[in-house]
């Protein structure tokens, strides 16, 4: 039994410190806002004021944040940052969904200290974190990654390691903006099919059925057709992530107009007013 800090208690977090306590971890958590603790806490974890003293004797320290500002925050601010009080032998693990340039970064910040490191972000939302399915990628030290793996495992059903620090970060963002990219030219291929006066069931299931379908876009669909838009991966955090790609793009001279064009059809769909449905809302664009 390990004793695990998870800092950030929103759909994801609190998930995965479900399963950790599921498995008879010593679970300590901490959110900025105390409500969202309540449930985890009726579940066995212990609750703390600030990521400080949520950490102070942990094992392994899992941030699941939503964004770059809220990493720092989490880390390193000056009067309540987690790595300030980090023991020497705990490991940090950041599964939020963050830029590359901030990954590596932050992974600066653990080696100067001598603290263990991974950046582990994961695909799946809420079904595959209540499930412990999730899919991690894998940034950091081997022998580091050797000692988190076993904690790993308990929330994911695959761990993939890729490489050094920011390689995890990168094949995240790289598989969310694939996803982004088939689920926006889905929502527009349905508004043309639409248009053009076929039934909208029997060409989606036809559609589906086609060997360029994929998984992903096959479950979306019948989403769509459903019109159940119920977040799961909200529209707003999808922009957010096609945005951190184009700038690990900007930052490594490559190349990206699909994404851009799909970063920009995200964010208008935001000010249409979607920003909170899940990432099918798309579609409403078109329908």
């Amino acid at each position: 039994m390990a004793k695990i800090t998870v800092l950030g208690m929103g759909a994801m977090g609190a998930r995965m410190a479900l399963s950790l306590i599921k498995a008879k971890h010593e679970v300590t958590v901490w959110n900025r806002s105390l409500e969202k603790t309540e449930l985890i806490v009726q579940a066995g974890a212990a609750v703390a004021d600030t990521p400080r003293t949520a950490v102070q004797n942990a094992d392994f320290a899992i941030s699941m944040v939503r964004d770059d500002e809220a990493s720092k925050q989490v880390w390193l601010d000056s009067e309540t940052g987690a790595l300030a009080s980090l023991p020497q032998k705990a490991i940090a693990i950041e599964s939020s969904t963050l830029t590359v340039v901030w990954t590596k970064e932050l992974g600066q910040q653990f080696e100067q200290r001598g603290i263990g490191f991974l950046d582990a972000p994961v695909a799946g939302t809420r079904p595959q974190a209540e499930t412990a399915q999730l899919i991690y990628f894998i940034g950091g030290d081997a022998e580091v990654f050797a000692q988190a793996k076993p904690i790993l495992q308990t929330m994911g059903s695959a761990i993939h390691p890729i490489g050094s620090v920011g390689s995890g970060m990168t094949m995240k963002l790289a598989v969310n903006a694939l996803f982004g990219i088939q689920i926006s030219a889905l929502g527009e291929l349905i508004g043309l099919l639409r248009k053009c006066g076929l039934d909208e069931g029997k060409a989606l299931k036809i559609l589906a059925s086609t060997p360029v379908c994929s998984p992903a876009a096959k479950g979306a669909a019948a989403g769509i057709l459903a019109r159940n838009f119920a977040p799961m991966f909200p529209i707003e955090l999808v922009e957010k992530d096609l945005s951190y790609t184009l700038k690990t793009a900007e930052a490594n001279d490559a190349k990206l107009p699909l994404v851009e064009a799909t970063q920009n059809i995200f964010a208008y769909s935001i000010k249409e007013g979607y920003a909170e449905d899940n990432i099918t809302g798309i579609a409403q664009l078109y329908l």
